[in-house]
């Protein structure tokens, strides 16, 4: 059964530089609303000397949403995921808002 396919209506940019993945949204002030960060690959994600909570989500390399965490806070962490291969950090609230669930496909701008 194949999931359901979801359009990211955000202006998603892509971490996929050993130096734009490590910065990935770390110190910045305010919480990102409309807008995201692809972060490829990363099988986990820290949210240390983060601001706001984001919702993370793993995506395998169909862009499957392999594991969801919904708010995750500042100063806590994923555990790896082997099946990620990417993931995407979006505002609190956007998975539920947007319908994201295990097993949904997922298609960025």
């Amino acid at each position: 059964m194949e999931g359901k396919i979801i359009n990211i209506p955000y202006q998603i940019k892509v971490a996929n530089s050993f130096s734009k993945r490590l910065k990935g949204l770390m110190f910045r002030k305010d919480p990102i609303k409309d807008e995201g960060l692809w972060i490829v690959p990363c099988n986990a994600v820290h949210m240390f000397f983060m601001k706001f909570p984001l919702d993370i989500v793993l995506l395998n390399e169909q862009n499957e949403v392999v594991e969801l965490h919904h708010c995750l806070q500042p100063w806590k962490m994923t555990k790896p995921v082997k099946k990620a291969h990417s993931t995407l950090e979006l505002p609190a609230g956007s998975a539920e808002k947007l319908g994201i669930r295990i097993g949904s496909i997922l298609q960025m701008k």
